[in-house]
């Protein structure tokens, strides 16, 4: 099994987003990356879950406060196959090989793959990437020359992994809420307080905290941004203690836990009154990695469904033979491939606009925040609905903890909380296209999109009407009052997900008859009428797309 080779729509994006040189380089690297995640990585991510997650050791045997978080050895071997191939690094260094930088492209396709077989350990790989992100953009020279280069190791140098601190116990998404202070000291802080949700505590090499410094605005405004070394020079802790591992229901390769400073020494990163806007800028890199991880969970919960439903009988025949499995599979695909391209999509634009240093309030980086929010919420959804569709299809086998479905539902449902709750991805619509008029850029966008099929006529008619009523649908409710807004800001972000995804699919439709009948059947299933056919039209794809006979 080789999760990479195995998926030719993840293939057909990336040689079409990568340049020729580079693609042929890359190719050969995830081939090679997807057959180790299909084996080794996954049988690791099994053990790591079940038997070897990760411990607090408290205290040493002279009864000193050590806060060791000990990890099992084929964690860590998973750590260093994965970093030492570039995931973080070659993001903003050069792939020796190759002579120049990598892109977000190929290090979310490398989460992509990683994501199938263990998304808890790419927590600590999209939190390096948001360390890696803050520290190249706003920390001062001397912080950069002193850091950069270990948050980016890919085994020339001692990897520091990386960390973002921001919940607090009286705060969690009202960060505005947040009382970790920051004394100044000479040169540098010491940060004092404690933050309750921190992900890939004592792994890490560095965090990024969130702090107040004295005298500081209340709010969002008063935080300022604090680079922490996780260890002093001697490698004594940094004035840091753990007082608890988290006790998660899934990802527990990550090691979560309740944090307290008691002085430790900390640096100011940026400018003192924009700490939060530099974490809300890393917070959408986040919501990337976030949805990247749900439709490799996607992918892998749909591989495991037609597995099973082609190697299982029931009744004397395969169940894939059974129209409602059909069906299932069928609807499963295509929205697992055209969310794939769509994420992709988005990843796209992002590294585009991040190498262009864009401004953050154009139309373009508000229409890049709009996209991001709204295919976090979705993608994550899918993720756990995937899953659940996976363990029905194997029946009671789902449920056993011999088969991977459990861990990939465990998994799967944080993916709905990290990163912002539905709710907050509601508001944070309602915001852009309240203040930033968001939504003009991107139905105009949709257009383009549309304009570009040269094929599907009639499914090009649907959508381009569900686009113009869900325009004016849209317009009315900014008219009504905030708490109206409030209400339909999810319905908001349902409707105009399932649009740009379908002007997506439109906008490929031309590229292959594969192509052309995904479009076809997701705009008919979304859009069209549900008139009663003896064959419909998703028993008329399945030989296509499944490549199985249709009874």
């Amino acid at each position: 099994m080789n999760f990479f080779s195995h998926d030719t729509n993840l293939q057909a994006l990336l040689k079409e987003k990568l340049t020729p040189r580079f693609w042929a380089w890359a190719g050969h690297e995830l081939e090679e990356f997807g057959g180790l995640c299909a084996t080794d990585i996954d049988e690791r991510a099994a053990h790591t879950d079940r038997e070897g997650q990760p411990k607090l050791i408290k205290y040493d045997r002279m009864g000193e406060d050590i806060s060791h978080v000990w990890l099992n050895e084929g964690y860590k071997k998973t750590v260093a196959d994965t970093y030492q191939r570039g995931i973080v690094g070659y993001i903003h260094k050069d792939i020796p090989t190759l002579g120049e930088r990598g892109n977000y492209v190929y290090s979310f396709a490398q989460g992509y793959l990683l994501s199938q077989a263990e998304p808890g350990f790419y927590c600590p790989v999209t939190l390096t990437m948001a360390t890696a992100y803050l520290i190249d953009h706003y920390a001062d020279e001397a912080l950069r020359d002193n850091y950069l280069p270990h948050v980016l190791s890919t085994g020339d140098v001692e990897l520091y992994e990386g960390a973002t601190f921001l919940t607090e116990r009286q705060g969690g998404s009202d960060v505005g809420a947040n009382e970790v202070t920051a004394v100044r000291e000479g040169d540098h802080y010491r940060i004092f307080g404690e933050k309750y949700f921190a992900s890939n505590a004592g792994a890490c090499g560095v965090a990024m905290v969130l702090a107040r410094m004295e005298e500081a605005a209340p709010g969002t405004k008063g935080l300022s941004l604090f680079l922490v070394p996780w260890r002093q020079e001697n490698q004594s802790l940094n004035g840091i203690r753990i007082r608890r591992l988290k006790d998660k229901l899934g990802v527990r390769a990550v090691p979560s836990a309740e944090v307290e400073f008691d002085g430790a020494k900390a640096f100011l990163v940026g400018e003192p009154d924009q700490g939060f806007y530099y974490m809300m800028e890393a917070l959408n890199l986040s919501r990337i990695c976030n949805a990247v991880a749900s439709i490799g969970i996607m992918r892998r919960a749909f591989s495991e469904a037609l597995d099973y439903a082609r190697g299982r009988e029931a009744f004397g025949k395969p169940l894939i033979d059974y129209p409602m499995i059909k069906e299932t599979l069928v609807h499963m695909k295509v929205k697992q491939e055209l969310e794939t391209r769509a994420v992709f999509e988005v990843v796209e634009q992002f590294d585009s606009l991040t190498k262009a240093e864009q401004h953050r309030q154009s139309n373009e980086f508000m229409l890049l925040r709009l996209q991001i929010a709204l295919i976090k919420k979705e993608t994550a959804e899918q993720a756990v609905h995937f899953t659940h569709e996976a363990i029905e299809m194997h029946g009671g086998n789902g449920y056993i903890e011999d088969f991977v479905t459990p861990r990939l539902l465990r998994d799967a449902q944080v993916l709905t909380v990290w990163e912002g709750t539905a709710n907050i991805l509601g508001l944070e619509v309602l915001r852009l296209l309240n203040k930033s008029k968001a939504h003009h850029s991107f139905f105009e966008d949709l257009r383009r999109r549309i304009s570009q099929a040269s094929v599907l006529e009639e499914e090009k008619r649907l959508v381009h009407q569900s686009l113009e009523e869900a325009e004016a649908w849209v317009e009315s409710i900014l008219q009504q009052p905030s708490g109206a807004q409030t209400y339909y800001s999810k319905k908001i972000a349902e409707r105009l997900v399932l649009l740009f995804e379908a002007s997506v699919a439109l906008e490929k439709a031309s590229e292959s008859l594969e192509e052309e009948q995904k479009a076809r059947l997701y705009i008919q299933h979304h859009y069209g009428n549900d008139k009663v056919q003896e064959v419909p039209l998703v028993l008329q794809l399945a030989d296509d797309l499944l490549g199985v006979s249709v009874k």
